[in-house]
């Protein structure tokens, strides 16, 4: 694995942790590419985090700020390796802790969520974090929200207010793409 585009172009990845799917470079290439701008200065949740390679290559984009988030405490060292290789740790912050947890906890509002949990995760596991993301103001006001699925898997139960943008599909995986309803 490696960072496809930006100030850490080109620059090889930690080994990946046992038990980590992370969403090939492939994807991560045709996902940012139809972003777009959209990340340039924005605050980034990368939840389910694996390598942190989602999250990554956003700051390597011109991400202001990344949070990523994962229970897995070798999917934790392995974002603070990347992050060290990438020269971006000074931009990202990583959290040990579920994902229901931390959106739960209230972490304030961010401009790009990525989630890319475990094809396995079931809805009672994913639908709590997708309602919390809007219910607690982390992805609220025209913040772009990013899943990944098998797509041979349940389509999660999505929050009222959040619009369809765009589905990408790559190989098993289909990437999805909200927008949440702009504030007022």
């Amino acid at each position: 694995m490696r960072v496809i585009a930006g100030s850490a172009k080109g620059l090889r990845l930690a080994p990946v942790p046992d038990g980590t799917r992370p969403l090939a470079d492939r994807a991560r290439e045709g996902l940012f590419s139809s972003l777009g701008e959209a990340v340039r200065g924005a605050r980034v949740l990368d939840l389910f985090a694996g390598t942190g390679a989602v999250g990554i290559e956003a700051l390597s984009r011109g991400a202001d700020r990344a949070v990523f988030v994962d229970p897995s405490s070798a999917a934790v060292r392995t974002v603070r390796e990347n992050l060290r290789r990438t020269g971006l740790a000074d931009r990202g912050t990583v959290v040990r802790r579920d994902a229901l947890r931390f959106v739960l906890d209230g972490p304030g509002r961010f401009d790009v969520v990525f989630l890319d949990p475990p094809y396995a995760t079931s809805a009672n596991v994913l639908d709590p974090v997708l309602g919390g993301l809007a219910d607690r103001g982390v992805a609220v006001g025209g913040s772009l929200v990013v899943l990944t699925r098998s797509s041979r898997s349940y389509t999660p139960v999505i929050p009222l207010h959040w619009l369809a943008d765009r589905r990408l599909s790559y190989g098993d995986a289909a990437v999805l793409v909200f927008r949440t309803a702009p504030a007022g």
